[in-house]
């Protein structure tokens, strides 16, 4: 699936595999560069990641 904020130019774009979920792992991707490794998340940092993107709380490293 892609980011629903992904704009239509395929700028800023983030792909993942919800079909994963259930083997234990989220695969994310950034669709721009799709040849680049993928990120392989355990569930529980995906949707700890998810809450913090709709609850803007997310900081800068």
């Amino acid at each position: 699936m892609k980011s629903s904020y992904s704009d239509g130019n395929g700028g800023t774009c983030v792909e993942w595999a919800p079909a994963f979920t259930a083997s234990g792992v989220v695969p994310v991707r950034d669709s721009k560069t799709p040849q680049n490794p993928v990120l392989v998340l355990p569930p529980s940092a995906w949707s700890s990641f998810i809450s913090a993107v709709r609850g803007d709380t997310l900081t800068e490293f």
